[in-house]
């Protein structure tokens, strides 16, 4: 569909990711050639002569009210204002939750695919949330912030202070590390030995920050004989 520019509106699909279907706004309704009604399009595989309506009216429909039960579990999000005004969602008619999470599953998704499982879902229903096990701090977190760099809704925090990179949502602190040559604080050491353990390179460029290492890489080049 996004190839030949259809616009299907998603909040927890991500090209890096498995397919989950949670979120329920790429819904589309297929009229021939299987079981009529309407599917997540994110995990709905294609089929010789399906038929897919992607604009409906039952689509339209169905997508403005998954908007606004996303909206009143999470009222504060931007994310889910700005995809209601363009969907044209009128005013909030379900009673606002004040919670910060969609439960989406991206965070814990791209945790589960990094072989750290460092968070996950718990409870059922509306207790249901994405939290550490036993809601202490973790022991497996590396600090990559990929969860956060994955919330469609920005509701994962992460600061640097101290000396130490904090999931805010998680209460978990790591200690960073200083880069061996400009003395500047730039990792955790949970995650230059997850690095270690799977990328081939020599010892003293896990030692370096992004900027060292790259000029580390054209002294390097720069040493090769012009042609």
């Amino acid at each position: 569909a996004r190839r030949t520019g259809m616009a299907i509106p998603t909040l927890c699909d991500h090209e890096a990711l498995l397919s989950y279907g949670s979120c329920r706004l790429c819904l589309v309704e297929i009229t021939a050639g299987d079981k009529p009604g309407l599917v997540a399009s994110c995990i709905t595989p294609i089929k010789e002569g399906l038929v897919v309506e992607t604009h409906s009216a039952r689509v339209t429909r169905a997508r403005k009210v998954m908007v606004e039960l996303l909206r009143a579990r999470c009222p504060e999000s931007e994310q889910l204002q700005e995809l209601a005004k363009e969907l044209g969602v009128g005013p909030p008619r379900f009673p606002a939750e004040g919670n910060d999470c969609i439960l989406c599953g991206r965070c814990v998704r791209a945790c589960h695919e990094l072989d750290l499982d460092s968070i996950g879902f718990t409870n059922r229903g509306g207790r249901r949330e994405v939290t550490t096990p036993f809601h202490r701090s973790s022991q497996v977190c590396i600090g990559c912030g990929v969860c956060a760099n994955l919330c469609p809704v920005n509701t994962i925090k992460i600061e640097e202070t101290d000396h130490y990179k904090v999931l805010k949502n998680w209460d978990t602190r790591l200690e960073l590390q200083r880069c061996s040559s400009c003395n500047k604080l730039f990792s955790t050491e949970r995650q230059l030995l997850y690095l270690k353990e799977r990328v081939s390179l020599p010892e003293e460029v896990f030692e370096l920050c992004q900027n060292c290492r790259k000029r580390s890489l054209v002294k390097v080049l720069a040493s090769f004989p012009s042609r």
